[in-house]
Protein backbone atom coordinates (compact mmCIF):
# COMPACT_ATOMS: atom_id res chain seq x y z
CA UNK A 1 0.00 0.00 0.00
CA UNK A 2 2.58 2.35 0.73
CA UNK A 3 4.13 1.32 -2.32
CA UNK A 4 1.25 2.17 -4.53
CA UNK A 5 1.25 5.22 -2.57
CA UNK A 6 4.47 6.54 -3.54
CA UNK A 7 4.42 5.68 -7.10
CA UNK A 8 1.21 5.60 -7.82
CA UNK A 9 0.84 9.42 -8.71
CA UNK A 10 4.30 8.46 -11.29
CA UNK A 11 2.59 5.73 -12.77
CA UNK A 12 -0.54 7.94 -13.20
CA UNK A 13 1.05 11.04 -14.82
CA UNK A 14 3.32 8.54 -17.40
CA UNK A 15 -0.14 6.79 -18.15
CA UNK A 16 -2.01 9.96 -18.95
CA UNK A 17 1.65 11.06 -21.09
CA UNK A 18 1.32 7.33 -22.89
CA UNK A 19 -2.36 8.02 -23.75
CA UNK A 20 -2.31 11.86 -24.57
CA UNK A 21 0.93 10.73 -27.31
CA UNK A 22 -1.13 8.12 -28.67
CA UNK A 23 -4.54 10.18 -29.09
CA UNK A 24 -2.26 13.17 -30.45
CA UNK A 25 -1.02 10.57 -33.34
CA UNK A 26 -4.53 9.25 -33.98
CA UNK A 27 -6.17 12.53 -34.09
CA UNK A 28 -3.30 13.28 -36.74
CA UNK A 29 -4.26 10.78 -38.86
CA UNK A 30 -8.02 10.77 -38.92
CA UNK A 31 -7.29 14.98 -39.54
CA UNK A 32 -4.53 13.97 -42.55
CA UNK A 33 -7.10 11.18 -44.05
CA UNK A 34 -9.97 13.15 -44.07
CA UNK A 35 -7.97 16.37 -45.95
CA UNK A 36 -7.42 13.89 -48.18
CA UNK A 37 -9.92 12.28 -49.11
CA UNK A 38 -12.37 16.03 -49.26
CA UNK A 39 -9.88 18.13 -50.71
CA UNK A 40 -10.30 19.32 -54.10
CA UNK A 41 -7.25 19.52 -56.38
CA UNK A 42 -6.98 22.47 -59.12
CA UNK A 43 -4.82 23.16 -61.64
CA UNK A 44 -4.46 26.70 -60.63
CA UNK A 45 -1.08 27.80 -59.85
CA UNK A 46 -0.67 29.77 -56.56
CA UNK A 47 2.49 31.91 -55.67
CA UNK A 48 3.65 30.52 -51.83
CA UNK A 49 6.73 32.91 -51.37
CA UNK A 50 4.95 35.05 -49.40
CA UNK A 51 3.55 33.23 -46.97
CA UNK A 52 5.50 32.20 -43.78
CA UNK A 53 6.18 28.49 -43.42
CA UNK A 54 4.57 26.65 -40.41
CA UNK A 55 7.82 25.00 -38.50
CA UNK A 56 6.17 21.65 -36.84
CA UNK A 57 9.33 19.98 -36.10
CA UNK A 58 7.29 15.95 -36.23
CA UNK A 59 10.97 14.20 -35.82
CA UNK A 60 11.83 16.09 -32.83
CA UNK A 61 8.36 15.51 -31.29
CA UNK A 62 8.57 11.65 -32.03
CA UNK A 63 12.45 11.60 -30.42
CA UNK A 64 11.28 13.49 -27.34
CA UNK A 65 8.20 11.28 -27.49
CA UNK A 66 10.13 7.81 -27.01
CA UNK A 67 13.60 8.83 -25.31
CA UNK A 68 12.86 11.66 -22.25
CA UNK A 69 9.72 8.96 -20.78
CA UNK A 70 12.23 6.34 -21.16
CA UNK A 71 15.24 7.87 -19.99
CA UNK A 72 13.63 10.16 -17.17
CA UNK A 73 11.87 6.44 -15.97
CA UNK A 74 14.86 5.06 -15.65
CA UNK A 75 16.89 7.83 -13.41
CA UNK A 76 14.13 8.36 -11.31
CA UNK A 77 14.03 4.84 -10.12
CA UNK A 78 17.69 4.91 -9.52
CA UNK A 79 17.80 7.78 -7.82
CA UNK A 80 14.87 7.54 -5.33
CA UNK A 81 16.29 3.85 -4.59
CA UNK A 82 19.94 4.61 -4.43
CA UNK A 83 19.39 8.31 -2.59
CA UNK A 84 17.28 6.77 0.06
CA UNK A 85 19.55 4.06 0.62
CA UNK A 86 22.37 6.74 1.01
CA UNK A 87 20.44 9.13 3.59
CA UNK A 88 18.68 5.35 5.72
CA UNK A 89 22.54 4.66 5.93
CA UNK A 90 23.46 7.77 6.95
CA UNK A 91 20.59 8.04 9.88
CA UNK A 92 21.01 4.35 10.44
CA UNK A 93 24.64 4.67 11.81
CA UNK A 94 24.34 8.25 12.84
CA UNK A 95 27.79 9.10 10.42
CA UNK A 96 26.93 12.71 11.01
CA UNK A 97 30.06 13.27 12.58
CA UNK A 98 31.97 15.75 10.52
CA UNK A 99 30.23 18.67 7.84
CA UNK A 100 31.10 16.66 4.66
CA UNK A 101 28.68 14.18 6.01
CA UNK A 102 26.03 17.01 7.07
CA UNK A 103 26.44 17.94 3.04
CA UNK A 104 26.32 14.78 1.67
CA UNK A 105 23.20 14.33 3.25
CA UNK A 106 22.15 17.19 2.32
CA UNK A 107 23.01 16.55 -1.42
CA UNK A 108 21.26 12.98 -1.16
CA UNK A 109 18.05 14.81 -0.01
CA UNK A 110 18.57 17.89 -2.84
CA UNK A 111 19.13 14.57 -5.54
CA UNK A 112 15.85 12.56 -4.16
CA UNK A 113 13.40 16.20 -4.22
CA UNK A 114 14.44 16.62 -7.96
CA UNK A 115 13.98 12.80 -8.77
CA UNK A 116 10.39 13.57 -7.61
CA UNK A 117 9.52 15.78 -10.37
CA UNK A 118 10.85 13.85 -13.68
CA UNK A 119 7.84 12.31 -13.88
CA UNK A 120 6.21 15.57 -14.64
CA UNK A 121 9.32 16.29 -16.92
CA UNK A 122 8.59 13.35 -18.76
CA UNK A 123 4.98 14.13 -19.01
CA UNK A 124 6.59 17.87 -20.66
CA UNK A 125 7.87 15.72 -23.64
CA UNK A 126 4.47 16.02 -24.70
CA UNK A 127 3.14 18.14 -27.44
CA UNK A 128 0.53 19.68 -24.76
CA UNK A 129 1.07 20.18 -21.37
CA UNK A 130 -2.04 19.39 -19.33
CA UNK A 131 -0.85 19.51 -15.79
CA UNK A 132 -1.58 23.12 -15.22
CA UNK A 133 0.17 26.57 -14.47
CA UNK A 134 1.25 25.86 -11.47
CA UNK A 135 2.58 22.57 -11.58
CA UNK A 136 4.84 23.84 -14.85
CA UNK A 137 6.31 26.15 -12.30
CA UNK A 138 6.89 23.73 -9.43
CA UNK A 139 8.71 21.63 -12.33
CA UNK A 140 11.02 24.35 -13.35
CA UNK A 141 11.87 25.77 -9.66
CA UNK A 142 12.49 22.23 -8.82
CA UNK A 143 15.08 21.73 -10.92
CA UNK A 144 17.10 24.71 -10.61
CA UNK A 145 16.90 24.56 -6.51
CA UNK A 146 18.42 20.90 -7.03
CA UNK A 147 20.47 22.62 -8.79
CA UNK A 148 21.75 25.13 -7.50
CA UNK A 149 21.73 23.64 -4.05
CA UNK A 150 23.61 20.83 -5.39
CA UNK A 151 26.64 23.61 -6.34
CA UNK A 152 26.32 25.17 -3.36
CA UNK A 153 26.91 22.13 -0.90
CA UNK A 154 29.90 20.84 -3.44
CA UNK A 155 31.46 23.77 -2.89
CA UNK A 156 31.12 23.96 0.79
CA UNK A 157 32.44 20.42 0.63
CA UNK A 158 35.57 21.47 -1.09
CA UNK A 159 36.00 24.36 1.24
CA UNK A 160 35.60 21.85 4.65
CA UNK A 161 38.26 19.46 2.55
CA UNK A 162 40.63 22.24 2.09
CA UNK A 163 40.62 23.67 5.51
CA UNK A 164 40.81 20.26 7.02
CA UNK A 165 43.66 19.27 4.91
CA UNK A 166 46.15 22.03 4.17
CA UNK A 167 44.53 23.81 7.54
CA UNK A 168 44.62 20.84 9.70
CA UNK A 169 45.42 22.39 12.80
CA UNK A 170 43.18 24.83 12.49
CA UNK A 171 40.10 23.02 11.72
CA UNK A 172 41.38 20.73 14.62
CA UNK A 173 40.21 23.66 16.96
CA UNK A 174 36.49 23.67 15.81
CA UNK A 175 36.04 20.00 14.92
CA UNK A 176 33.47 20.13 18.11
CA UNK A 177 31.08 22.36 16.42
CA UNK A 178 30.96 20.91 12.57
CA UNK A 179 27.73 19.60 12.69
CA UNK A 180 26.39 22.88 13.89
CA UNK A 181 28.49 24.83 11.41
CA UNK A 182 27.77 22.23 8.87
CA UNK A 183 23.71 22.21 9.73
CA UNK A 184 23.87 26.47 9.44
CA UNK A 185 26.25 26.38 5.82
CA UNK A 186 23.74 23.71 5.02
CA UNK A 187 20.72 25.70 5.44
CA UNK A 188 22.23 28.85 4.04
CA UNK A 189 22.58 26.85 0.67
CA UNK A 190 19.21 26.30 0.62
CA UNK A 191 18.20 29.80 0.88
CA UNK A 192 20.70 30.59 -1.65
CA UNK A 193 19.21 27.79 -4.29
CA UNK A 194 15.44 28.90 -3.38
CA UNK A 195 16.47 32.91 -4.09
CA UNK A 196 18.45 31.98 -7.38
CA UNK A 197 15.56 29.77 -8.59
CA UNK A 198 12.81 32.59 -7.85
CA UNK A 199 13.21 33.47 -11.34
CA UNK A 200 12.27 29.94 -13.43
CA UNK A 201 9.16 30.20 -10.62
CA UNK A 202 8.11 34.02 -11.70
CA UNK A 203 9.06 33.38 -15.39
CA UNK A 204 7.99 30.30 -16.36
CA UNK A 205 4.33 29.45 -17.92
CA UNK A 206 2.45 27.40 -20.40
CA UNK A 207 2.29 29.42 -23.58
CA UNK A 208 -0.21 29.73 -26.31
CA UNK A 209 0.93 26.42 -27.88
CA UNK A 210 -0.27 24.51 -24.39
CA UNK A 211 3.90 23.71 -23.68
CA UNK A 212 5.06 24.56 -20.55
CA UNK A 213 8.26 26.72 -21.24
CA UNK A 214 10.64 28.23 -18.93
CA UNK A 215 9.76 31.92 -19.97
CA UNK A 216 7.50 33.11 -22.50
CA UNK A 217 8.49 34.39 -25.93
CA UNK A 218 7.84 38.31 -24.07
CA UNK A 219 10.87 37.60 -21.89
CA UNK A 220 13.57 36.53 -24.20
CA UNK A 221 15.86 39.29 -23.53
CA UNK A 222 15.46 39.04 -19.82
CA UNK A 223 15.71 35.18 -20.22
CA UNK A 224 19.09 35.81 -21.40
CA UNK A 225 20.71 38.25 -18.39
CA UNK A 226 18.89 35.82 -15.86
CA UNK A 227 20.64 32.64 -17.49
CA UNK A 228 23.82 34.18 -17.49
CA UNK A 229 23.67 36.10 -13.94
CA UNK A 230 22.51 32.34 -12.81
CA UNK A 231 25.26 30.55 -14.16
CA UNK A 232 28.43 33.41 -13.64
CA UNK A 233 26.75 33.70 -9.72
CA UNK A 234 25.49 29.66 -9.29
CA UNK A 235 27.96 27.86 -11.17
CA UNK A 236 30.99 29.77 -12.99
CA UNK A 237 32.28 31.29 -9.44
CA UNK A 238 31.40 28.17 -7.10
CA UNK A 239 33.54 25.98 -9.92
CA UNK A 240 36.61 28.46 -9.96
CA UNK A 241 36.46 27.91 -5.83
CA UNK A 242 35.94 24.22 -6.13
CA UNK A 243 39.36 23.88 -8.60
CA UNK A 244 41.08 26.66 -6.52
CA UNK A 245 40.42 23.88 -3.29
CA UNK A 246 41.44 21.08 -5.13
CA UNK A 247 44.27 22.28 -6.71
CA UNK A 248 45.32 23.14 -3.14
CA UNK A 249 44.74 19.79 -1.80
CA UNK A 250 46.31 17.72 -4.61
CA UNK A 251 49.31 20.00 -4.18
CA UNK A 252 49.61 19.38 0.21
CA UNK A 253 48.72 15.62 -0.76
CA UNK A 254 51.49 15.50 -3.56
CA UNK A 255 54.14 16.98 -0.50
CA UNK A 256 52.48 14.99 2.48
CA UNK A 257 52.57 11.67 0.44
CA UNK A 258 49.57 10.95 2.06
CA UNK A 259 48.14 8.49 0.14
CA UNK A 260 45.96 7.57 2.55
CA UNK A 261 44.31 11.01 2.64
CA UNK A 262 44.27 10.81 -1.15
CA UNK A 263 41.77 7.55 -0.90
CA UNK A 264 39.96 9.18 1.55
CA UNK A 265 39.15 12.45 -0.71
CA UNK A 266 38.60 10.83 -3.72
CA UNK A 267 35.12 9.94 -3.44
CA UNK A 268 34.51 13.28 -3.51
CA UNK A 269 36.50 14.57 -6.16
CA UNK A 270 34.22 12.23 -8.17
CA UNK A 271 31.45 13.43 -6.85
CA UNK A 272 31.67 17.16 -8.00
CA UNK A 273 33.89 15.86 -10.91
CA UNK A 274 30.58 14.38 -12.32
CA UNK A 275 27.97 17.05 -11.35
CA UNK A 276 30.16 19.59 -12.80
CA UNK A 277 30.91 17.64 -16.21
CA UNK A 278 27.62 16.30 -16.13
CA UNK A 279 25.73 19.80 -16.23
CA UNK A 280 28.14 21.39 -18.08
CA UNK A 281 26.59 20.48 -21.59
CA UNK A 282 23.73 21.50 -21.09
CA UNK A 283 24.11 24.49 -19.44
CA UNK A 284 26.70 25.60 -22.58
CA UNK A 285 23.62 24.19 -25.16
CA UNK A 286 21.23 26.39 -23.18
CA UNK A 287 23.20 29.26 -24.03
CA UNK A 288 23.77 28.83 -27.39
CA UNK A 289 19.89 27.75 -28.25
CA UNK A 290 18.31 30.58 -26.16
CA UNK A 291 17.34 32.57 -28.95
CA UNK A 292 17.46 29.77 -31.97
CA UNK A 293 14.67 26.94 -30.67
CA UNK A 294 12.08 28.65 -32.70
CA UNK A 295 13.38 28.20 -35.73
CA UNK A 296 13.18 25.36 -38.19
CA UNK A 297 16.60 25.05 -39.42
CA UNK A 298 17.47 24.49 -35.67
CA UNK A 299 16.99 21.13 -35.53
CA UNK A 300 20.56 19.54 -34.21
CA UNK A 301 20.53 22.32 -31.12
CA UNK A 302 17.07 20.99 -30.41
CA UNK A 303 18.10 17.09 -30.32
CA UNK A 304 21.08 18.43 -28.32
CA UNK A 305 19.04 20.40 -25.82
CA UNK A 306 17.06 16.97 -24.67
CA UNK A 307 20.09 14.54 -24.79
CA UNK A 308 22.38 17.22 -22.98
CA UNK A 309 19.38 17.99 -20.56
CA UNK A 310 18.92 13.91 -20.51
CA UNK A 311 22.62 13.08 -18.91
CA UNK A 312 22.60 16.76 -16.67
CA UNK A 313 19.97 14.83 -14.81
CA UNK A 314 21.80 11.80 -14.45
CA UNK A 315 24.09 13.55 -11.56
CA UNK A 316 20.76 12.92 -9.42
CA UNK A 317 20.93 9.11 -9.23
CA UNK A 318 24.54 8.75 -9.74
CA UNK A 319 26.13 9.70 -6.27
CA UNK A 320 25.03 6.38 -4.78
CA UNK A 321 26.93 4.31 -7.39
CA UNK A 322 30.06 6.36 -6.51
CA UNK A 323 29.41 5.64 -2.89
CA UNK A 324 29.08 2.17 -3.15
CA UNK A 325 32.16 1.63 -5.80
CA UNK A 326 34.71 3.70 -4.65
CA UNK A 327 33.65 4.91 -0.66
CA UNK A 328 34.52 1.35 1.64
CA UNK A 329 32.84 2.69 4.41
CA UNK A 330 29.60 3.77 2.90
CA UNK A 331 29.80 -0.20 1.11
CA UNK A 332 30.38 -1.34 4.61
CA UNK A 333 27.60 0.38 6.03
CA UNK A 334 24.87 -0.51 3.73
CA UNK A 335 26.27 -4.24 3.77
CA UNK A 336 25.03 -4.02 7.45
CA UNK A 337 22.19 -2.02 6.98
CA UNK A 338 20.90 -4.93 4.50
CA UNK A 339 21.87 -7.53 6.96
CA UNK A 340 19.79 -5.59 9.99
CA UNK A 341 16.79 -5.19 7.49
CA UNK A 342 16.43 -8.85 6.41
CA UNK A 343 17.23 -7.90 2.72
CA UNK A 344 20.81 -9.96 2.96
CA UNK A 345 22.31 -12.88 4.69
Amino acid sequence: MHAFTVFGPMLLIWSCHIKKSWSNETTEYQLEEKNTIEYEYSTEVVDYSGIEIICEKGSIHTFRAWFLPTIYTIICLLALVGNFLVILTYLYFKRLKTMTDVYLLNLAMADMLFAISLPFWAASSNRMWYLGLYTCKAMFTIYKVSFFSGMFLLTCISIDCYFSITKAVSAHRCCSSAVYYGQVSSLVAWVMAVIFSVPDMVFSEVNVSMTCVASGSNYDDYRIKMLVSQMILGFIIPAVVIGFCYICIIKTLIQAKNFERNKAIKVIIAVIAVFVFSQLPYIVVMGVTTQETMECDKDNSLYAMDVTRAVAFLHCCVNPFLYAFIGVNFRNDLRKLLKDLGCIK
